[in-house]
């Protein structure tokens, strides 16, 4: 199984770059490649203009695939062993899924997908840095779809982490890394059953 990693932290603390750095380090071996594994939707004028600054501001050579929903797919699609996939990022990826700009989120499917992304990482050819943002360290919101929002955030980041081989928090553009712990896959497993039935007793409310 490749080494994957997982880049967390707040906003502007530097995910993106320090992937970057670590994507050019990869890329100096011959016959290495990057391809960066984009999440984003452009519904409007800055999500526009903030990807096409993100896609600029990429080192020449690197690939880009758009992956707004179904990120499984794109990563079986685009995997092999002399390819690094950088997945920016999961934060928008569940976005795309919890939140979407139009129609009621879509849970079903997103379980799916989320369920797909734990069974594939360990057979993925390539080995993939994942970005997402630390959202639960601030005030809690008052909202009821931002608290679940949050709350799934957080879940998603403990279940990518554990796929891991390594972790690393960025702080005003500073990296602090750590190995991740073994996994523990009948644990991991249990959670993920508990997780699907507070998500059944939830569906039920909202029903109501």
């Amino acid at each position: 199984m490749p080494a994957h990693h997982l880049i967390v932290g707040g906003q502007r603390s530097g995910k993106s770059r320090h992937a970057e750095r670590l994507a050019l380090r990869w890329a100096r071996t011959p016959g290495h490649r990057v391809t960066v594994v984009a999440t984003a939707e452009a519904h409007d004028d800055e999500m526009r203009e903030r990807i096409a600054r993100h896609r600029a501001d990429r080192p020449a050579g690197f690939d880009t695939v758009e992956a707004p929903l179904r990120l499984c797919e794109a990563l079986r699609a685009a995997a092999s062993p002399q390819r690094l996939l950088v997945v920016d990022c999961l934060t928008l990826w569940l976005t795309n899924w919890l939140m979407p700009m139009a129609g009621a989120p879509r849970l079903d499917d997103w379980r799916a997908e989320c369920s797909g992304l734990r069974r594939l990482l360990p057979t993925l050819a390539s080995p993939v840095i994942f970005v997402s943002n630390e959202v639960g360290w601030g005030v809690m919101p008052m909202g009821r779809e931002v608290r679940a929002y949050v709350d799934e955030l957080g879940r998603l980041n403990q279940q990518v982490a554990r796929q891991c081989g390594e972790l690393t928090l960025m702080v005003a553009g500073q990296p602090w890394t750590r190995p991740v712990e073994p996994l523990d896959e009948d644990q991991d497993d249990n959670e993920a059953a508990a997780r699907e039935r507070v998500d059944a007793t939830d569906n039920e409310e909202n029903k109501r």
